[in-house]
């Protein structure tokens, strides 16, 4: 039968995976972009969907804290790390989707301005604008994102050397209980010894009082009943 813990990762791992999928499905969309406000539109997706994606990456190292098992603690811990890694790569690819748009769209507004008019020119300035915009809003996202791997790999590597030392004072502990054991026995068989040496006294003492009165019956009989 499966541990509550087991089903709890099994599910949040689920959800990665999802929120994974539907990233590289809105970076995908980015790169075929044509349009400012379907760009905005895609990346307000995006936005919403690392939020989810990061929120579950550290649902999942909270369970792993709560793992009975050493090993099971370091297996989370390393799918975690794994995850954490996989949307480092995705931010990546977004921030290069963006860029791949960018100059789409600038390529696009080129050729309405080779076609003439003034309304082409501020078209193209309003666009440049939105997209500075939209490509610092991207950046600040990242370096929120970058300051939280770089937060949560912390913590990782504190939970590590948590349970490194765990290890050392489980391990200390059990040597003790060893050597605890190795004197219980010792003590033990000592007195088990001197329970028997004790046996052997009694019986020792018991027949030397019985040989003196012996000794003093026959001694007694000579002297009082020497016709005996």
């Amino acid at each position: 039968m499966a541990r509550p813990q087991d089903v709890h990762v099994g599910i949040c791992g689920q959800e990665i995976i999802k929120y994974d999928l539907e990233l590289k499905a809105l970076i995908q969309d980015i790169g075929k972009c044509s349009g400012q406000s379907e760009l905005m539109d895609l990346n307000c997706k995006v936005k919403e969907t690392f939020n989810q994606l990061r929120q579950r990456i550290q649902d999942m190292e909270h369970m792993a804290k709560e793992q009975d098992k050493e090993s099971d603690v370091l297996a989370v811990l390393n799918e975690t790390e794994r995850h954490r890694k996989q949307m480092l790569s995705n931010q990546t690819a977004w921030r290069k989707a963006n860029l791949a748009c960018k100059l789409s769209i600038d390529n696009i507004e080129k050729d309405e301005l080779f076609q003439g008019g003034d309304a082409s020119v501020r078209q193209r300035k309003t666009t440049k604008e939105s997209l500075a915009q939209t490509t610092s809003d991207i950046t600040e996202s990242l370096m929120n994102i970058s300051r939280m791997m770089s937060q949560q790999v912390q913590q990782s590597e504190e939970t590590m050397s948590s349970l490194a030392t765990s290890s050392r004072t489980v391990l200390e502990t059990h040597e003790e209980f060893k050597a605890m054991t190795g004197t219980i026995q010792l003590g033990r068989k000592l007195i088990t010894k001197y329970n028997r040496r004790e046996l052997t006294d009694k019986l020792l003492i018991f027949l030397a009082l019985a040989l003196f009165l012996a000794t003093v019956l026959y001694i007694l009989k000579k002297r009082l009943f020497p016709f005996l």
